[in-house]
């Protein structure tokens, strides 16, 4: 078997080939660059100032919507389901609830026509497959599957309708001319006068911006909306017999607006229609401490040192909503003084005194910090044992324990009196003998 004999330039031949090679590579990279550009991957938004760019982006956003709207099943379509459904359920039939294996669900697909081809496939039946023993699924729970997914594809669409730029994101004024015109359609809401609609609008619209949009933006995505599950309570207000306690309970109801909006002229004792550090100091039990509303006047948005209703907005969901990430964040904020995105001692004492503050008001034995500080980094175990972050206080369970401990008195003796409340209770409970 031959070697293969290698070819060897002599210096003068390599010095030739290398200046020829050179040539030609910088020659392929000059084509390349005049023939083959980098591809457009951005096109900026156009301005005001071109209305006839402004108007056909608009134009085409309209027509497509409307296409994507005309692909969705209609009210015929789903009853036409329906009754496939029912005729094509699968042995053994037992029980009330009609099931479906398999073969029979794509036979369902296939008779149904191209228009539902997308809610029959395999990975839809396994995400409802759950403990039947002969594989099959519930017809119900097919046609409810199918019924949420075209409700939300036309939730999304009438939301990107109000969407002005098509990028997916509603501002503030989007939102509010999304609630505006959405309050006719809502029967719960025909009680409310005209003069409130702006305060009502207000009132939803801040619930979406506060747990939506925590860097404040200004701007929410319309996918977190469908997401969050806030829109299922705005549109529970079509039911014309909602019960009393879920209107309670629902930020949205007349009610639970107009309580709100009560409490806010209640607290605004000069009627000017802003609330000042101590028209604020009565909200609630009236035991917030004056640290506490200083620093929300000092971190929080103001008018002249004053707060106005949007402001109280946030204030109010963040004091009802201790437990959620978003409260914890707005409450973060304000107890981190020194703005190092964490806590110590020194944070911590600098809070409690307010509360010690309060003690000595109401004529009660002042509570040790050291103790309490000791306790709070018990509850919360940060990562670092001598600091706590945002993180910490989320992922410890216990972050609306260690606000009430630190910006309300009696959040404080809720706390501390929280194993003689649990005794009491275990009493109550007990049977008669």
């Amino acid at each position: 078997m031959e070697k293969t004999q290698q070819l060897v330039l002599s210096p003068e031949d390599e010095e030739i080939f290398q200046n020829l090679y050179s040539e030609g590579l910088k020659n392929s990279r000059k084509n390349f660059d005049e023939t083959m550009p980098v591809p457009k991957f951005y096109t900026k938004l156009p301005n005001h100032e071109n209305m006839i760019s402004l108007k056909l982006r608009e134009e085409a956003r309209t027509a497509f919507l409307q296409k994507k709207s005309k692909e969705l099943l209609d009210n015929n379509e789903l009853q036409n389901l329906w009754t496939l459904l029912d005729k094509n359920h699968s042995p053994p039939f037992a029980g009330s609830e009609q099931m479906i294996n398999y073969i029979d669900f794509l036979k369902v697909g296939s008779i149904a026509g191209p228009k539902y081809k997308a809610f029959f496939t395999p990975v839809v039946f396994a995400r409802l497959l759950q403990s039947d023993i002969h594989g099959r699924i519930s017809t119900m729970a097919v046609f409810n599957y199918i019924m949420r997914k075209v409700w939300l594809q036309q939730t999304r669409i009438g939301l990107s309708l109000y969407d002005a730029t098509g990028q997916g994101l509603l501002t503030e004024m989007d939102l509010e001319n999304y609630i505006t015109e959405l309050i006719p359609t809502l029967p719960q809401l025909e009680g409310l006068e005209k003069s409130f609609h702006s305060f009502y609008v207000c009132t939803a619209v801040r619930k979406f911006l506060f747990f939506l949009d925590p860097l404040k933006l200004g701007k929410v995505r319309i996918q977190d909306i469908l997401a969050s599950g806030f829109l299922d309570e705005l549109l529970e207000l079509r039911d014309e017999e909602l019960p009393k306690d879920a209107q309670d309970s629902n930020w949205f109801s007349a009610p639970s607006a107009l309580r709100v909006y009560g409490q806010y002229l209640n607290l605004d004792t000069n009627r000017n229609g802003m609330l000042c550090q101590e028209e604020l100091r009565r909200f609630g039990t009236g035991t917030l401490t004056r640290v506490f509303i200083q620093r929300v006047f000092e971190e929080c948005m103001t008018y002249e040192k004053e707060m106005d209703y949007k402001t109280y907005l946030d204030f109010v969901l963040a004091m009802d909503n201790k437990r959620e990430p978003q409260a914890l964040q707005y409450f973060f904020r304000l107890l981190d003084v020194g703005h190092r995105n964490h806590l110590n001692t020194f944070d911590l004492h600098f809070y409690f005194k307010g509360v010690q503050e309060l003690m000595q008001q109401h004529k009660q034995e002042v509570v040790a910090f050291d103790d309490v500080n000791d306790e709070i980094f018990d509850m919360v175990r940060p990562a670092d044992p001598s600091k706590i972050t945002l993180q910490d206080l989320i992922s410890c369970g216990y972050g609306e324990t260690v606000i009430n401990i630190l910006i309300d008195l009696d959040g404080f003796w809720t706390y501390e009196n929280r194993e003689s409340v649990v005794t009491d209770k275990n009493n109550q409970d007990k049977p008669e003998t």
